[in-house]
């Protein structure tokens, strides 16, 4: 019976897809969205509550009666907003700021991995320039320099030569682009990346789908880094032994390791995986979905999202079913991203889409939707195959008239072209 009420908690298309999927619940009746943006607006009553507003959450829950809260942004659970409302005896997915170190701080996450021994690159942490600088220098290329702590997506440079490998140092240490912190200096790994969410509660973990995401901005895997120009789901090249192997060598084992830490992990968990020559290997883990994947993968499940989000929460069993199909998104993002960008541009078309529109950082004005963010729309095609899918998403982009985005259509390229 329908009589659940939900607050999600964002704004971008990880939270238009979490509140999409939410809304096929047999148990849900009425989906809150805080902030939300203009097509969450279509699916759930938008609240003007920012992210990190932890004490506006917690108010507008109460006087709400809201069953259950899901946390989308990592700004969110970086403020500790799963400790206030469980302190508050409020019912809330997500992890503890404590847990939630696993990504705030990938110096926390390596120390986890090298005392459990889970499968990852070696590394060193600096917090100072010249340190870092004699340890890169006294390394082979390419280098993979990571800020310690929160950078939207942005704070890791693969530096391929030694003038970029400075120039990431002193933007991060001594430029502080992102505050002041760390650097995690890490060997390169090769092989082909792919993403591996899991619902975590505790010791159980209830694996999703497998997708892969695009970081760079141009075609070809050119540019800088985003935070994702499209996704796809499933992975051909995630052979069911491979999936395995990263099942129960690294998100168990991860699982496990953070409660013997006194961290127990409750929420997804986010597996940034490479494919090496020695097996999957961990470049980096979130506590939260991951975003552009998760507008591939929630989608297929077939199975009730709010009961799996209660099953976390509770710590019982909970059987998962997913569709066969492929999906495929294409990210539009406005010119300029990931610098700067303008925004308000008016957007105009989506109505003639046959597919799903995630909105990622769209807002309304005068009865128009219009950009309002970097990352503005995620299409998603669905097909038989990966191409299918793809074709349909690129079919539905050339419906849509705005000034001044751009996309990669050669999303899916390392499986498909």
């Amino acid at each position: 019976m329908k009589s659940k009420k939900v607050l999600v908690v964002g704004g971008g298309g990880r939270c238009h897809a979490i509140v999409d999927s939410l809304s096929r619940s047999p148990q849900v009746e009425k989906i809150y969205c805080a902030p939300g943006n203009a097509g969450i607006a279509q699916q759930a009553e938008c609240v003007r509550i920012g992210v990190e507003d932890v004490e506006a959450l917690v108010e507008f829950s109460t006087k709400n009666a809201i069953d259950l809260t899901v946390v989308g942004p990592e700004a969110s659970l970086a403020v500790g907003i799963v400790d206030r409302f469980t302190e508050k005896g409020l019912r809330i997915f997500g992890p503890t700021r404590a847990a939630a170190q696993i990504e705030s701080s990938k110096e926390f996450a390596k120390r986890l991995m090298a005392k459990y021994h889970i499968p990852t690159a070696a590394y060193e942490a600096f917090d100072d320039f010249e340190s870092a600088w004699a340890y890169v220098k006294a390394r082979p290329l390419p280098a993979v320099i990571k800020y310690d702590g929160l950078a939207a997506g942005k704070g890791v440079v693969v530096a391929e030569s030694y003038e970029d490998a400075e120039n990431a140092l002193r933007d991060m240490l001594l430029d502080e682009s992102f505050g002041k912190g760390r650097v995690v200096v890490e060997d390169f790994l090769a092989g082909p990346e792919f993403s591996f969410m899991c619902v975590v509660s505790g010791e159980k973990v209830y694996p999703l789908a497998m997708a892969q995401d695009h970081k760079r901005a141009y075609e070809g895997d050119k540019g800088p880094n985003t935070g994702g120009m499209g996704a796809y789901s499933p992975v051909p090249f995630v052979t069911p032994e491979v999936e395995e192997f990263a099942l129960e060598r690294i998100m168990r084992p991860t699982a496990k390791a953070m409660v013997a830490e006194g961290v127990p992990f409750v929420g997804v968990l986010y597996g940034g995986l490479i494919l090496t020559e020695e097996g999957p290997k961990v470049i980096e883990f979130n506590a939260r979905f991951g975003d552009p994947e998760t507008e591939v993968v929630l989608p297929r499940l077939m199975s009730d999202i709010y009961e799996l989000f209660d099953a976390a929460i509770e710590g019982r069993e909970c059987a998962t079913e997913w569709s066969e199909e492929a999906l495929l998104g294409v990210v539009l993002a406005s010119e300029g991203y990931p610098a700067g960008y303008k925004k308000g541009v008016r957007l105009e078309g989506l109505e003639s889409v046959e597919g799903t529109i995630y909105h990622m950082g769209t807002a309304e004005r005068e009865g128009a939707v219009v950009t309002s963010g970097g990352r503005v729309l995620m299409v998603v095609g669905r097909g038989k195959t990966l191409g299918e899918a793809r074709e349909k998403a690129l079919a539905d982009i050339a419906k849509i008239s705005c000034e001044g985005l751009f996309y990669r259509s050669d999303i899916g390229h390392k499986v498909l072209d």
